[in-house]
This record gives structure tokens, C-alpha cells and sequence, in this order.
């Protein structure tokens, strides 16, 4: 079968041959319909090193990209779902027996990579191929949605909920949210802010055409990023600042105007890996407000996703390619010409 493989640190991934993977002991085997293109990847290819981050040393190259995936079960060790049944995969794979897994907190896991396995697209091989085996227990079932329209709610889609999520509990309606980065989770964001939300939502993003998109999914406010972005979002909302403010970009100038534009006991949710850094000291931010870094989200909150995805209150913003397009499709992330997420299909 065909896949797209990386095989060595700062090189573009390649299209190959492999044979079809056998599923093991806890996994199935599953027929690709669908898998999200994620800027991360890029991270991975271009700029991560081992000698950078050594949580990546025992990675084994070569192996297959590709972390939001959703297919049709082909065959495996399962009573739980028959041949044919559409599923999407949690980004994360976790041990689902340490303390964190069954707290339901599945991306926190704490087992360690030996225990729980690499996931799917991070160190083991993932959607980018006909084919890719996963466990059972980082399943979660589709109903009516379309694997290749579903794939990507399972990172853009998934990490975007998780900070709404934790932003959730100081948010109401007489206050504000910010939303910077309008790509694949950013817009996904604005839309769950305004399903569960009741806030105003300020949307921040460099380009007219995503802030446009934007709107058209809930934004009350549009702003084009400069010096006087932080005062805008003051003035709209009396003074006060915003009460929720997640960052998907996470480079210095978004960290910067994040903390000058937040509210006293405010949450930062810094979701984006631009590499930015916040110099925290006494006085840096309002007062009470909290900072935090979030990465993907829980087997539950996927299975929520999914849920509003299948009732139509969200909708991913899709543009589906082939797999033999994948190089072309990388290089139109890089430049910024992706809107919304891309999704290859086999």
C-alpha cells in the first residue's frame, strides 16, 4: 500500500510502498477514509530535533504521518465493533489503566511511552496510507458523519474543545473571549464558544479571509492584528479586557497581546507551537489571571465532538485532497494557503 513516510529529522516526508499492517493483541486494523493535515507536522519535519527535544529520541524512524484519522474497521481483536463500522482515533494514545486514564483524563497519561505505545502519526505509523492499526479503546464511533469529514475533528477539532473547555468556567455572557489564530483550530474554537459559551468572541487573525470565515461562524468582533490590537479589544469590551483568551498561534507577539488584553482572574490558554516565550514576573499579568498550555484533549471530549459535529451545530471548514498530493498540500500549509484543514484521502 501507499503511504507517506518521514524518515530522517529535518526532511520532507515521502510517498512509499509498505505492506499492510497487522494489527496486535487490544487493536484493529483500519481503512483509511480520511486524514487531517496538521501544522505540527511541519514541526516535525522541519524543525524538531532530538537533540532539541530528547522525549523524541526513541521515536523509530521511518513511520507514517498522520494524526486525525477516521476509517471503516477492517478486521482485529474486537467484539465492540463489527467490519465496516466508521470510527474516528483519538490523537493521543494512552496506557487507559494509570490513575489519569481512569480519572477520564486520557491525555494527561502517565504511563510511559514503553507502557502505552507511541500514537498514531507521533513516532508510530499513522493515517497518511490505505491502511494503519489502532487500539480499541482510542476508538470512537461515527454515526452518520463521513469518515473523511470527520478526521479532522479529531485534533483540530479535539485540541480547540478541550481549551473551550477549560476556559468554560469563568466564561459568561456579559463577557468576552478571544480567539487568536483563525486556521484549522481557531475556527473550530470560534464555533464551540459560540454553542456553549454565551460570550462575545473576538476573533484575531492576520488574514481578511479567515477573519471573514470568521464571522460567518459566530464572531462578533474581527480585528486585524497591530500595536493597537490590545487597546481595541480593551475598548470593546468597557475596559475590562477578555475574560478567555486562547492562543493558537503561541509566538512572542500573540503571548504579548494576549496578557495585555486579558481580564483580572482571566484564563490563557496557549495552544499554538510558535515557539513564543512570556517573560512572568510580578505585574506581567492582571491580576488572578491564569496561564496554561494545553495539548489535545480526552477519549470523552472527542466523542462530544463528535457529537456536535453529527448534530451540525459545528462544522469543520474541509478541502479534501488525494494522498499523492500530500507534498503539494505541505507546501501550501507552509505558505499559509491553507484555510480551514485539509484532509488527504486514499
Amino acid at each position: 500500500m501507499k503511504a507517506f513516510q518521514f524518515k530522517a529529522w529535518q526532511q520532507p516526508a515521502e510517498l512509499v510502498d509498505v505492506p499492510v499492517p497487522e494489527p496486535g493483541p487490544g487493536e484493529v486494523l483500519i481503512r483509511i477514509g480520511g486524514a487531517g493535515v496538521c501544522h505540527s507536522d511541519l514541526h516535525i519535519m522541519h524543525h524538531w530535533t532530538v537533540e532539541q527535544l530528547p522525549q523524541l529520541a526513541d521515536w523509530q524512524l521511518p513511520f507514517t504521518l498522520g494524526h486525525e484519522n477516521a476509517g471503516w474497521i477492517e478486521s482485529g481483536d474486537t467484539d465492540e465493533f463489527e467490519p465496516g463500522a466508521p470510527v474516528v482515533v483519538a490523537p493521543g494514545w494512552n496506557c487507559n489503566v494509570c490513575r489519569a486514564c481512569r480519572l477520564g483524563n486520557t491525555n494527561a497519561c502517565y504511563a510511559s511511552r514503553e507502557k502505552r505505545g507511541h500514537s498514531g502519526g507521533l513516532g508510530r505509523d499513522g493515517g497518511f496510507a490505505e491502511y494503519m492499526v489502532a487500539p480499541i479503546h482510542c476508538l470512537v464511533p461515527l454515526k452518520d458523519l463521513e469518515p473523511w469529514k470527520a478526521a479532522a475533528l479529531t485534533d483540530a477539532g479535539l485540541s480547540a474543545y478541550h481549551a473551550v473547555k477549560h476556559c468554560l468556567p469563568v466564561l459568561s455572557p456579559d463577557m468576552a473571549a478571544v480567539v487568536i489564530g483563525i486556521g484549522g483550530l481557531g475556527h473550530m474554537a470560534v464555533q464551540f464558544l459560540r454553542e456553549l459559551s454565551g460570550s462575545t468572541i473576538i476573533a484575531v487573525d492576520q488574514d481578511e479571509k479567515a477573519l471573514a470565515r470568521a464571522s460567518e461562524m459566530g464572531a462578533d468582533l474581527c480585528l486585524m492584528p497591530d500595536e493597537n490590537t490590545a487597546a481595541e479589544i480593551l475598548a470593546a469590551t468597557s475596559g475590562i479586557g477578555a475574560m478567555a483568551i486562547l492562543d493558537f498561534v503561541g509566538a512572542d507577539a500573540t503571548m504579548a497581546l494576549a496578557a495585555a488584553a486579558a481580564c483580572k482572574g482571566g484564563r490563557i490558554a496557549i495552544v499554538g507551537l510558535g515557539g513564543g516565550t512570556f517573560p512572568l514576573r510580578f505585574g506581567a499579568l492582571p491580576y488572578g489571571c491564569t496561564v496554561v498550555t494545553t495539548m489535545g484533549g480526552t477519549t470523552m471530549e472527542l466523542a462530544e465532538v463528535v457529537a456536535l459535529a453529527e448534530s451540525g451545530r459545528v462544522q469543520p471548514h474541509i478541502k479534501k485532497y488525494r494522498l499523492d498530493q500530500a507534498v503539494d498540500v505541505y507546501e501550501k500549509l507552509k505558505n499559509n494557503q491553507i484555510t480551514g484543514r485539509a484532509v488527504l484521502v486514499p
